[in-house]
């Protein structure tokens, strides 16, 4: 949303860069490919993506090594993993422990339990882990996660392939709308106001074009700006929701975009403070302690090597300093300015605590791991 209302609205043009073009992408992994490319090979420069991708990129662990820099984060709660039907009668909810009673009678009887993700590494492959792992069910062993770019995600489910799925919204919502399942989690109920989505472009880019990355970034914190504004939200379900983009009916969007969720298993919230934020709760901020956090998960689970000098990586990626630069720009108080790169200490549903300070620690305490 950001992305597309600083281009809808004119922000871009507005802090001097109006030939700022929005393109949609097919999967994660067409934006990976088309960042690796480049506008100058065919691709793009920037983009909305999961957090740990610029640093997978970066790393060159899902491709050729593209270095990246992380300039803003773009949101934070506001994904959902939802479920078949089946899985109602265990309740199942923010305990995944409920469903262990389905799955291994389902495996006694010679089925597969099938859930995904939109891609390896990305925050809804960690989020779906870490939900099953804190209710004792091991994603690599007691099922199989799948990658499956977020628009296939129902059609799955419609023809039973799968048994649930991690990724934002409208897919979650248009579930329970279509009769297919329920959200069992929405995950700012995981983690309050946990980081989400950033705007990343290529490090070559930026060091080319250091104002431009500035002027840009400006144009989406005043885009997230409004975005977070409630009168806003009708124009913004309009705007996603249209032919350009997402090509799905308002309704799909506009209500938990509000922060009113219909679960499909009976649960309603109104006004859940668990909703998307674009502005509030320093969304926009891209703290380096969550980065650190994305990339012990990664370990967590195999993805990147227990020898990886995390504190080099977030220094090469992470560019606080240029956000710091563009909120200046755009004009944004100071009182609403992080005053440290580090959010602080952190808390999960089921009491774990990342202290920044000591990643290790936090590794520690995890009884499902890959190390």
């Amino acid at each position: 949303a950001p992305l597309i209302m600083a281009k809808e609205l004119g922000l871009f043009a507005k802090y001097g860069m109006p030939d700022v073009t929005v393109a949609k992408q097919a999967s994660w992994g067409a934006t990976r490919d088309n960042l690796v490319l480049g506008s100058g090979g065919g691709g793009i420069d920037g983009a909305h993506i999961l957090t740990p991708m610029p640093y997978l990129l970066t790393l060159g662990k899902i491709g050729a090594a593209t270095p990246m820099s992380i300039l803003c984060r773009l949101n934070v709660n506001g994904q959902a993993i939802s479920v078949e039907k089946e899985y109602l009668t265990a309740k199942a909810d923010l305990d995944a422990a409920k469903m262990k009673g389905i799955i291994a009678k389902r495996k006694a009887a010679g089925n597969k339990i099938t859930m995904a993700m939109t891609f390896p590494g990305g925050t809804h492959d960690l989020w779906i882990r870490y939900w099953l792992a804190a209710g004792g069910i091991d994603p690599d062993k007691d099922l199989e996660l799948i990658t499956v770019p977020p628009p296939q995600m129902l059609a799955n489910m419609r023809a039973n392939t799968m048994d649930g799925f991690c990724v934002g919204e409208p897919w979650n919502d248009q579930l329970v709308a279509q009769g297919l399942g329920y959200s069992a989690v929405s995950t700012g109920q995981m983690w309050m106001n946990h980081p989400e989505k950033s705007f990343a472009m290529r490090s070559d880019w930026v060091a080319k074009y250091p104002r431009a990355a500035i002027a840009i970034t400006a144009a989406i914190i005043e885009a997230q700006r409004w975005c977070d504004n409630p009168a806003n939200i009708a124009r913004m379900a309009a705007t996603i929701g249209g032919r350009d983009y997402l090509k799905v009916p308002v309704t799909d969007i506009q209500d938990r975009l509000a922060g009113n969720f219909t679960m499909g298993d009976g649960r309603v919230f109104k006004n859940a403070p668990f909703k998307m934020k674009f502005w509030a709760a320093n969304a926009s901020f891209p703290y380096k302690s969550h980065d650190l956090w994305f990339l012990v998960e990664n370990q967590r689970w195999g993805k990147l090597p227990l020898t990886l000098n995390r504190t080099a990586a977030i220094a090469k990626v992470n560019r606080a300093d240029i956000w710091r630069k563009a909120a200046a720009l755009a004009k944004v108080p100071g009182a609403q300015i992080p005053k440290s790169d580090s959010r602080g200490v952190e808390k999960f549903f089921d009491g774990k605590v990342f202290n920044p300070g000591d990643p290790g620690a936090y590794l520690a305490s995890l009884g499902i791991k890959r190390v």
